[in-house]
């Protein structure tokens, strides 16, 4: 086994310094991604947070579709969960392409890293491109809304929004696969938000919780919740694609990606009593 990883790590650092790898449009590296990214965020899959997946069945082998999810947890880690859920838990080890919000890709260095992870901006052009290609894409429609609502309301969804990820889906007749994530409530608590801090670091919100800042960096620290990811039935929108215009349509159907995902989240709840075991 450790020849083997000896092996692949010096293929990986031949590729790298001869230029022998790919990069889309969109700035994503597929050989980064599976060679450095995921055997990190895997640790904390498999080890920390103890992911148990349901409904992998329902992810397509091929082409392109829409993973919708809940959001929550101060910090997006539950994007990356998802998406390693995606590719580890399905026979076609599918990259998911998440959406993030313009705040994200600003960051210095955390934006070419996502970047090169496969996020791109949360916008319709760029998901219909994706889906377009036969992609797989991942959108948060709870928003900023979602990860920084206090800890009093979790697991209680956000609004969508005006479901613009509803009309892409439509325009681009790509199906869309309602995903419920359990466990990312509960890494890092908050309990309050400053509001002023926040303006003045230009962040939607700045998190108190019972580490942080108190802790100090230490405070940084995700608690080990047990997580549960489900993914549902995946809604046929070939019969809606005439009426990616018509916002009652474009509405109806995102407050029915909504209901399904809140059903889930309570039956994954019930699954599991306790929060950190």
């Amino acid at each position: 086994m450790w020849d083997q990883r000896v092996a692949n790590g010096l293929a990986f650092l031949r590729r790298r310094l001869t230029g022998d790898y790919d990069v889309d449009e969109f700035g994503f590296d597929p050989d980064l991604t599976d060679q450095v990214f995921q055997p990190v965020l895997r640790l904390l899959y498999e080890k920390y947070f103890r992911v148990e997946v349901l409904g992998a069945e329902h992810i397509p082998a091929e082409g392109g579709a829409l993973i919708v999810a809940n959001h929550a947890g101060t910090l997006p880690l539950d994007a990356l969960m998802l998406s390693v859920a995606v590719h580890d838990e399905h026979p076609a080890h599918r990259h998911l392409r998440l959406l993030a919000a313009d705040l994200a890709l600003r960051m210095p260095i955390l934006s070419e890293l996502g970047r090169k992870y496969g996020m791109t901006l949360a916008c319709n052009p760029d998901a219909e491109r994706l889906m377009n290609s036969g992609e797989l894409v991942g959108v948060f429609p709870e928003g900023y809304k979602g990860l920084g609502k206090g800890y009093a309301q979790r697991y209680k969804l956000q609004r969508f929004g005006r479901g613009g990820f509803v009309a892409a889906a439509l325009r681009t007749r790509t199906p869309i696969i309602p995903a419920a994530i359990v466990g990312s409530e509960e890494i890092y608590p908050m309990i309050a938000d400053v509001k002023p801090v926040a303006r003045v670091a230009g962040t939607p919100y700045f998190p108190v919780t019972p580490t942080f800042p108190l802790l100090g960096p230490l405070g940084l620290l995700p608690l080990p919740s047990k997580w549960l990811i489900a993914f549902g039935e995946p809604i046929d929108t070939t019969a809606y694609a005439a009426d990616a215009d018509d916002p009652i349509m474009v509405f109806n159907l995102a407050d029915q990606v909504r209901e399904t995902i809140q059903e889930n989240l309570h039956e994954l709840l019930e699954r599991r009593p306790d929060p950190f075991v």
